[in-house]
């Protein structure tokens, strides 16, 4: 798309579980098998030509963890930039104005927890719903511009499962 934005929008990986090794939700890491399929998955999309100017991440560590291994498989590597608006209690509102500054960017990947990174998707391609994002999905939203003046369109939506079993 020659002038418009190509908006990648990623869960995070799977975590560890919540309890007493982890009572502080916000330093709870990924699994050595959540970074295992985020790696593959990460390398599946560079090899499909994908390439990312920038990473907004929520700032928890799963979350930037998955942001540092997506940027890791891309040459040159994108840089990974927190957004607190993308933490837990974050907004949709608060996300979609952070987007905006980065208008001049053409390729822009946001790494989230559900349900805000599904209630984003469902904003960017206009809809009242949200859509639900397994950990580890990706997407592609289209949009003519930033700010984004009308809905954008779904390229596509790869759960972790078919990211698994991508042959390129």
């Amino acid at each position: 798309m020659a002038d418009g934005c190509e908006i990648y929008l990623i869960r995070h990986g799977l975590s560890e579980e919540r309890g007493e090794a982890w009572p502080d939700d916000t330093k709870r890491p990924l699994t050595d098998e959540g970074m295992q399929r985020l790696r593959r998955a990460a390398r599946s999309l560079e090899r499909l030509g994908i390439c990312l100017d920038v990473v907004l991440t929520s700032p928890l560590v799963r979350t930037r963890q998955t942001a540092e291994i997506l940027s890791a498989a891309f040459s040159p590597h994108p840089a990974v930039l927190n957004v607190d608006a993308l933490a837990p209690d974050g907004s949709v509102a608060g996300v979609v104005a952070e987007l905006d500054k980065h208008g001049r960017r053409r390729r822009i990947a946001i790494v989230g927890h559900e349900p805000l990174i599904g209630e984003l998707a469902g904003r960017l391609l206009g809809m009242r719903p949200a859509i639900a994002f397994k950990k580890g999905a990706v997407c592609r939203i289209d949009v003519d511009a930033l700010p984004a003046k009308g809905p954008g369109a779904l390229r596509w939506f790869l759960t972790p499962k078919l990211l698994k079993n991508l042959k390129t």
